[in-house]
């Protein structure tokens, strides 16, 4: 048996010429950049077009020490740049510079508007010289404002290095309750450059509370707190009648009453 075998030949087209490929490139490239300029041109007329500028900012949140003239006058000048262009970190830190803000969160809203959320101090103790004009809030942080503005005057006094703000409003929120046991108010608590702790009390009395931290600070208040109206009575008097004390001493304390001449120097639990 004879079979054939059949073989098909299959030609590939010749390659384009170079002319033609180069026609066809700069075809493309062409195009390409028909549309990027008609993308820019949009850009352009975005960015420019009126309808985008910044025409209105909603202000909501803390509001309580600001209004809209200082607020206009304050952050309007520092913003820049349209809808698209504003930056808004820079927003963000024209709004935080305004006294009282503590925080601030910008948004963009379409397509001409900003929206921002603000967060003033909550101030909760003086802090520094009365001349310094500062104030701590309630994380602890120092910032600057007219005490004209408080609702509330009645405030302590917190001193000590900046970077320390914190931990001297820590510690006087822990001693200042156990003052109050004995209807003593503490108005100023201070730390000292060689790391002391120091107090004064609305009835004039000052108090030596020695260094260490809030634990060990707070053992040596304990101590007279414990003790302070069984010794007052001994002699007379309340425990409001404190005039000073030193708790610097290992286990005692040395104080002062009111109306009364000579006490021994020291007097343990």
């Amino acid at each position: 048996m004879n079979m054939r075998h059949n073989t098909m030949r299959v030609e590939t087209p010749p390659p384009l010429a170079l002319d033609v490929r180069m026609m066809n490139i700069t075809s493309m490239l062409l195009i390409v950049g028909l549309v990027a300029a008609c993308v820019g041109v949009v850009l352009w007329w975005m960015l420019r077009h009126p309808v985008f500028a910044i025409s209105a900012i909603n202000v909501q949140g803390d509001v309580g020490h600001n209004n809209e003239v200082t607020l206009r006058a304050n952050v309007v000048p520092r913003l820049q740049g349209s809808f698209f262009t504003v930056d808004l970190v820079q927003a963000r830190q024209a709004f935080e510079n305004v006294p009282w803000v503590r925080q601030a969160l910008v948004r963009r809203e379409f397509p001409n508007r900003l929206s921002v959320d603000l967060f003033e101090h909550e101030p909760v103790a003086y802090w520094g010289h009365e001349s310094e004009s500062r104030l701590v809030n309630r994380q602890g942080e120092v910032f600057s404002a007219n005490f004209g503005e408080l609702d509330n005057e009645d405030l302590p006094h917190l001193q000590g290095p900046d970077a320390e703000s914190a931990r001297v409003l820590k510690m006087y929120e822990q001693l200042s309750p156990e003052f109050e046991k004995l209807a003593l108010h503490m108005q100023t608590l201070e730390l000292t450059a060689r790391g002391s702790w120091r107090a004064h009390m609305k009835n004039g009395a000052s108090l030596e509370l020695g260094r260490g931290n809030e634990s060990e600070v707070m053992a040596r208040v304990q101590r007279l707190t414990q003790t302070l109206a069984q010794v007052s009575q001994r002699y007379g008097r309340h425990a409001q009648a404190l005039e000073s004390a030193d708790l610097r001493h290992v286990n005692g304390y040395a104080l002062r009453l009111r109306g009364v001449g000579t006490l021994d120097s020291t007097t343990t639990r």
